[in-house]
């Protein structure tokens, strides 16, 4: 549940930085395609489309997605996308494969820097008063 849970908000963050943040905009030109982050029983799967530079997300596999991220289970899917190393995990993932990707390398390497943008910004510690 927690993973079905965490690609409905990753689809939701993308959607609303593809409305309102222009460096997010900017990695979205010239990228009309789609891709999914699935579990590998087929149990749980999500797919993002993305065109116009704006990002959509629905549930269930992709017809021919240009890219797809698999996942042992959810769990280990859900781990893997909190955890803190982040790249380490997805690597160590691709080498026990426990990750399968589909498709284009390249357009992983692409989601993955995507996701910088969908953190929250921290406040600046500039602002104190005396």
């Amino acid at each position: 549940m927690k993973f079905r849970f965490l690609l409905w908000m990753l689809g939701r963050l993308m959607t609303k930085a593809s409305h309102k943040n222009t460096a997010f905009q900017q990695q979205l030109v010239d990228r009309d395609m789609v891709f999914q982050l699935h579990t590998l029983d087929g149990k749980i799967a999500r797919h993002f489309i993305v065109k116009d530079q704006r990002i959509t997300s629905h549930s269930g596999p992709a017809k021919e997605p240009a890219f797809a991220l698999g996942f042992k289970d959810a769990a280990y899917g859900y781990a893997t996308m909190t955890a803190k190393n982040k790249q380490l995990a997805f690597m160590q993932g691709i080498q026990n494969k426990e990750i399968q990707i589909q498709g284009n390398p390249a357009l992983v390497m692409w989601f993955q820097g995507l996701m910088k943008y969908l953190m929250p910004k921290k406040k600046s510690s500039a602002k104190k008063t005396a």
